[in-house]
């Protein structure tokens, strides 16, 4: 589906609202045989206005390795109490720009970067999404069972869902 430069905005607002309150994500990279590698990842619950999303990383990292070698990745969200999932893919760039580690620092990173922002080794990882899919279910018992109870009676699927795959860039 190829989306106007409103309806992109709009698609990103959605986006934003549904994993702004997903704390860690699945980041899948592809090895040096060609198989998949993913790895959970600590997110800043943001998905930027252009569609970019960003991970503190040490550059050092196998991920980065992977990353150098081939830039094609995805990042998938799952947030299964409210039945809401989201999957991202695009291509990803180490980035070490202070200002911008400065900017996205965040207290709680320090579980993983005892220096915090002197960590020699610190980066991110910037992941330009270019496609992105999501599946947005009621969370409510209550709304699932009727929407079952409908399409058992109609003999129709039951439509607890909502389906939509986005074209970003």
């Amino acid at each position: 589906m190829t989306n106007s430069h409103a309806n992109n905005s709009e698609n990103l607002k959605k986006l934003r609202d549904l994993i702004k309150d997903i704390d860690y994500a699945m980041l899948t990279t592809v090895n040096e045989d060609g198989t998949l590698h993913s790895r959970p990842m600590a997110t800043n619950r943001e998905v930027e206005f252009d569609g970019d999303v960003w991970f503190f990383t040490y550059a050092s990292s196998y991920k980065v390795v992977e990353i150098n070698r081939n830039h094609q990745v995805n990042v998938s969200y799952a947030a299964p109490n409210k039945q809401c999932y989201v999957s991202l893919s695009g291509t990803a760039e180490l980035v070490r720009d202070r200002q911008k580690l400065e900017q996205m620092w965040q207290p709680q990173l320090k579980a993983w970067f005892p220096k915090g922002l002197d960590e020699p080794d610190i980066a991110l990882l910037k992941v330009n999404v270019e496609k992105a899919e999501y599946w947005d279910s009621p969370s409510s018992i209550v709304a699932n069972t009727i929407s079952l109870v409908k399409g058992a009676m109609t003999g129709k699927p039951a439509d607890v869902s909502k389906h939509e795959k986005l074209e970003l860039k």
